[in-house]
C-alpha cells in the first residue's frame, strides 16, 4: 500500500493512502445537475472539469483541499470527512487549472497517479422491465431523474467510491439514460441508471471499460471487504 507521511498544522504525522483520484474532462448535463443537487460547496454546471479524491485516513482531506485552493483557480463542490476516508470534488471551466490542482495534491503527497487504486467493480445488475412497485421505492431515495415503470434499472457497486462519479459520467456520455443516483463516498461507491434497455446496455458496458482503463496499483483490499 502507497502512502506517504504529513505533518499537520500541530506536527503530527499521519499515513495517506491514496484511494482514489479521477480527472472528469467534461462533466455531462445530469451528471452535474445531481452533483449541484447534493453539494454543499460551489456547484459544478455542464461542461466544467473536475476532479475526484479520495484518500484515508479521512481528516488529511482539509490539508489538500486547502493546497489545491491555494494554488489554483478551482473550488469546492464538496468536502466529506468521516474517520477512515476523506473525499473531495474540485471543479472549474478550465482543464488546465483542474489538472493543475490535481498535480499540486500530488505533489503535497509526494504520490503519482499509478499510486491510487484501481477501481474494482463489486457488483453489477441490469433489471429489465421494471415493476411500478419497485420503480417508486427508487424514486423515493434517489436525488437524480425517475425510473418509469417498464423502463431497466442498471446498478454498479465499485470500490473505491470515489470513481462512482467518473463511471456515471462516462455512462452518460455513451447513451441516453437517466441519472437516478450516485452515491460517491464510503466503503463503496454506487450508481443508480434507469432507461430503456438497450441503452442501459450500452452504457453499462461503457462503464466497466471505463473503469478497467485507470490504472493503478492493485485492488485486493475490495475482494475480502
Amino acid at each position: 500500500m502507497s502512502t506517504v507521511g504529513t505533518k499537520s498544522a500541530v506536527g503530527t504525522q499521519s499515513k495517506v493512502e491514496l484511494r482514489c483520484y479521477t480527472y472528469i474532462d467534461v462533466f455531462q448535463p445530469q451528471v452535474a445537475s445531481f452533483l449541484a443537487t447534493v453539494a454543499a460547496g460551489y456547484l459544478p454546471i455542464e461542461g466544467q472539469a473536475g476532479l475526484v479524491v479520495e484518500i484515508a485516513p479521512g481528516m488529511d482531506v482539509n490539508r489538500l483541499m486547502d493546497v489545491a485552493l491555494k494554488q489554483t483557480q478551482v473550488v469546492p463542490g464538496m468536502m466529506i470527512v468521516e474517520r477512515v476516508f476523506g473525499f473531495m470534488e474540485l471543479h472549474a471551466h478550465d482543464q488546465g487549472e483542474v489538472r493543475a490542482a490535481g498535480e499540486a495534491v500530488l505533489g503535497h503527497l509526494g504520490l503519482s497517479p499509478g499510486d491510487r487504486l484501481a477501481p474494482k467493480v463489486k457488483t453489477t445488475q441490469i433489471i429489465t422491465g421494471a415493476e411500478p412497485y419497485h420503480t417508486m421505492l427508487i424514486n423515493r431515495m434517489r436525488h437524480g431523474n425517475f425510473l418509469l415503470e417498464d423502463q431497466s434499472l442498471y446498478i454498479l457497486e465499485v470500490h473505491p467510491a470515489g470513481y462512482a462519479i467518473f463511471a456515471a459520467n462516462e455512462a452518460e456520455k455513451a447513451a441516453p439514460v437517466e441519472v437516478l443516483e450516485i452515491l460517491a463516498f464510503g466503503a463503496y461507491g454506487r450508481v443508480f441508471l434507469g432507461g430503456a434497455e438497450a441503452p442501459i446496455q450500452e452504457a453499462a458496458r461503457a462503464v466497466e471499460a471505463a473503469l478497467a482503463s485507470v490504472e493503478g496499483r492493485p485492488n485486493e483490499g475490495a475482494l475480502s471487504d
